[in-house]
């Protein structure tokens, strides 16, 4: 394993179902569900029913559907098993698919239900080549503490578009301006799966350029960074290669930047084959 394909690893390391339990709405595969979980799910006659080997969600608007995954997040949140974050998720069968019901982002993991969220590569052009902003993450976040993250990144709020939601974290992360944000590039999509403390994640990532101007500085939220540096592309190429302070899915999204700007080579296709293994 070279030194970049251990972070593909470290973010797909586990086998679907790997003794999980399958979670269908409407005959739609959207979620894999701990065997704990899924004991207490099939206790719920009036939200759940056994669909064969795996769980399904009775009969329903998308309004009932919610409400039933809504109240058995709440009872798995009872037992210990999650934390209620408080917003809502779109669960859809596949990235592109319609939304069939919402759930508490909290509770995603458990379910295993597919999460999508945005990556902003903040990029300035200068005379002695690119460089790129990266954020410091706050010391007391809950989830990679310290380590280096993406200008901007946040998970994908029921009902909005990527870009609607890049607009809108790029102004509450780094004070960017709508109308520089609306700027970005669309630049692919990421995706891998994951089993982690707080259950499966089955993430989808959105990857967006914005090349930003050199008297430019973003200005920290105080609460998901502590401060932004600007660094030349090699020394985080560095980073990545040779250290782990950089966030898990940050160093996917750093790679594919590479990739995609001529400062890796991946003669074997092995690189790009292993950042989108989302399923």
């Amino acid at each position: 394993m070279t030194s970049l394909h251990r972070h593909l690893a470290a973010c797909n390391n586990t086998d679907l179902p790997g003794g999980r339990v399958p979670l269908s709405i409407d005959g739609a595969l959207v979620g894999w569900v701990s065997p704990a979980a899924a004991e207490d799910l099939r206790r719920d006659t009036a939200g759940f029913a056994t669909d064969g080997a795996g769980l399904a969600l009775v009969p329903g608007d998308a309004a009932a559907r919610s409400a039933a995954l809504a109240a058995a997040a709440q009872r798995l949140a009872h037992a210990g098993l999650l934390r209620i974050r408080g917003e809502a998720f779109d669960v859809r069968a596949t990235p592109e698919a319609p939304a069939l019901a919402v759930l508490d982002r909290g509770a995603i993991p458990v379910f295993g239900v597919a999460a999508q969220g945005v990556h902003l590569n903040g990029l300035v052009r200068r005379a002695d080549g690119l460089h790129i902003w990266v954020g410091v993450r706050a010391a007391d976040k809950a989830v990679a503490p310290g380590k280096l993250d993406n200008l901007v990144a946040g998970g994908l709020s029921a009902g909005l578009t990527p870009m609607e939601c890049l607009v809108k974290e790029a102004g509450e992360e780094a004070a960017i301006p709508p109308d520089l944000a609306a700027r970005a590039r669309p630049a692919g999509r990421l995706g891998y799966v994951m089993s982690a403390r707080e259950g499966l994640r089955r993430d989808v990532l959105h990857v967006f350029d914005l090349d930003l101007p050199e008297d430019f500085v973003p200005v920290p939220d105080g609460d998901e960074v502590a401060r932004f540096e600007l660094w030349p592309a090699a020394r985080l190429l560095e980073a990545v290669r040779c250290t782990e302070d950089v966030k898990f899915n940050v160093a996917l999204v750093l790679i594919d930047l590479f990739l995609r700007h001529g400062f890796l080579g991946d003669p074997d296709g092995g690189l790009r084959a292993g950042l989108d293994r989302f399923r």
